[in-house]
């Protein structure tokens, strides 16, 4: 478990040293990544366009920035802070803080944030 909580700490440090974008996406190039390709070839942002955007906001406490750039994005983050401490509480405890994770849980947990980006992205597609 304190494995998990170091590899979610280092994202969340990492979204910190990262400047948002002022567009609302692309601070991922900020790590030598290429542009989103999808949006590339079709005109049209995907749904994890801004996630990273989101994330670099998010750790900011920038929430309606966050939010506008990407909000599966967000809720990603979000979760990554609390799965954060909820890993490093665990390991230090040497207990599961709440309850151990089934796959049951991580799949409704995953279907969750899932919806909620192809909501999101299915709205930003409707707005223009």
């Amino acid at each position: 478990m304190a494995a998990v909580g170091l590899a979610a700490f280092a994202l969340l440090v990492m979204a910190r040293t990262l400047t948002p974008d002022s567009r609302g996406y692309g601070t991922h190039e900020q790590l030598g990544l290429a542009a989103c390709g999808f949006a590339r070839l079709t005109g049209v942002k995907c749904p994890t366009c801004g996630a990273t955007t989101a994330w670099a906001h998010t750790v900011r406490g920038e929430l309606p920035a966050a939010l506008a750039a990407n909000v599966g994005g967000t809720v990603l983050c979000g979760l990554a802070m609390i799965g954060t401490l909820w890993a490093f509480v665990s390991a230090a405890t040497g207990r599961w803080l709440i309850g151990r994770p089934t796959a049951k849980g991580l799949l409704i947990l995953g279907s969750a944030w899932l919806s909620v980006t192809l909501l999101d992205w299915a709205q930003r597609l409707a707005s223009g």
